[in-house]
């Protein structure tokens, strides 16, 4: 005879296998959130607007601003959610993900821009564009030109530490620079707010940031013990104002 379930039974073991999933896989009962807030995201300038603004390069025609926009976002700067990525760099050798980690071709740019990984860690390339990418590295043999159809895929493992910049032949503007660093456990992207968290196992890390495939601001050392942490009492600078006498307060004078 079949067993009746009553109707809260199959959330209840829709919670079960969840569970058993998450004591399954190694370490996730022990990870700890590090929560974390980062500012002056607003002041980085990525490097493709500033090599667009030169009046040699023809691309663009620069408007005056709308008095109507608020001075904070009159000017250029930096998505932080995808293009300023926090490590934590632990001093112990850190194995790759076994699966690949997806990033994103569509716009015009990557999803993210920049991205910290360990040595090994295999990236997939996916083109969400109705039109063919042909993605490169830099001074790269292993990352040749290659053609990307539209909803196809290519996968790449960047040969060692370093930063390998990524091009696209048939679109100019996209820049994308992958850094591949000993020791990164886990990596996150702040909001638009520059609030951020990262998920760590137990032990000492490093706080490091890049943008543009560059390290920025000054690591930070945070000690991951078996609860959550939060250091958002204390903020992260990670760029300052290029011009002080340029601020919003200076504006509205």
């Amino acid at each position: 005879m079949a067993q009746h379930l009553s109707p809260r039974s199959p959330g209840r073991l829709l919670r079960a296998a969840l569970w058993g999933i998450v004591l399954l896989v190694p370490g996730v009962a022990l990870a700890a959130t590090v929560k974390g807030q980062v500012k002056g995201h607003n002041e980085l300038i990525n490097p493709v607007w500033e090599e667009s603004a030169r009046p040699d390069t023809n691309r663009y025609t620069w408007r005056e601003p709308s008095p109507t926009v608020r001075s904070d976002y009159r000017r250029l700067f930096g998505l932080a959610p995808k293009e300023l990525c926090i490590a934590g760099v632990s001093k112990n050798k850190v194995e790759p993900p076994k699966v690949p980690i997806l990033v994103l071709v569509g716009g015009g740019r990557t999803t993210p821009v920049t991205l910290v990984v360990a040595p090994g860690t295999r990236l997939r390339f996916r083109n969400n564009d109705p039109f063919k990418h042909r993605l490169y590295a830099v001074n790269e043999a292993s990352f040749s030109p290659a053609d990307i159809a539209m909803a196809a895929e290519r996968d790449w493992t960047a040969p060692g530490p370093g930063t390998y910049e990524l091009r696209d032949e048939l679109a100019p503007s996209l820049r994308s620079w992958i850094v591949v660093k000993e020791g990164v456990a886990s990596i996150g992207y702040p909001n638009r707010q520059g609030q951020f968290f990262l998920t760590l196992e137990p032990g000492e890390y490093q706080l490091e940031y890049f943008f543009a495939g560059k390290p920025i601001g000054t690591p930070r050392p945070v000690s991951v013990g078996g609860q959550d942490l939060d250091i958002t009492r204390e903020p992260i600078q990670v760029a300052l104002p290029k011009d002080k006498n340029a601020s919003g307060d200076a504006e509205k004078k």
